[in-house]
């Protein structure tokens, strides 16, 4: 997936519009949820499995930046960073809660669209499940670098600003998470080149 960093605001406009947001104003909030809310609901929702659940992390994490937003910084990063790691935090804080991390009947439980193409539909149903499954057997940091880097098309730099990391670190989070996903993925049947690629 090709993925815009900045989303519909170029970097000047962005800045301006936070500037704005941090002196209270709404309507430069407003814009700046409506560049980043899809980024952010798709990150969380390859977190947690549950659109619904995701819906409602989204909103919060939102509701939280919102009331962060007199304090906040720019320190030369992309809004869209700092929004990573609110949800980042609000998804391990839901973890940490549950004690746990999801296991495979919840994965599964994803509804199958019911088209023309049944089977093409439940191939790509399966392949997601087995994504989903996947990478939940991740280290926390592996499933981040690969969510960044291939299911919302940041590069290394991109992903870096995110994590906190430097690019050659983000190089060999990458390298250990895709050798560990490929692993998971050829015991289920699939072929990680094939999934990632449905992804773009």
């Amino acid at each position: 997936m090709a993925h815009d960093w900045i989303g519909r605001v170029d970097r000047k406009g962005e800045q301006r519009l936070i500037a704005q947001a941090v002196r209270g104003d709404s309507d430069a909030f407003a814009a700046l949820y409506r560049a980043h809310v899809q980024a952010i609901y798709r990150y969380i929702v390859h977190r947690v499995s549950d659109a619904q659940m995701a819906e409602d992390f989204t909103a919060d994490v939102f509701t939280r930046a919102l009331k962060s937003m007199s304090t906040y910084q720019d320190q030369g990063k992309p809004f869209l960073a700092w929004l990573y790691r609110i949800a980042h935090a609000r998804v391990v804080d839901y973890y940490r809660r549950r004690g746990r991390r999801p296991d495979e009947a919840e994965l599964d439980a994803q509804p199958i669209a019911v088209t023309d193409d049944v089977e093409g539909e439940l191939l790509r149903g399966q392949a997601a499940s087995a994504l989903r499954t996947a990478l939940s057997s991740l280290t926390d940091e592996q499933q981040q670098v690969i969510i960044l880097r291939f299911i919302e098309g940041l590069n290394l730099e991109e992903t870096a600003v995110c994590m906190g990391k430097n690019a050659n670190a983000i190089k060999a989070l990458q390298h250990r998470a895709l050798r560990a996903l490929a692993s998971r993925l050829e015991r289920s049947g699939f072929d990680l080149e094939n999934i990632l690629s449905g992804l773009s």
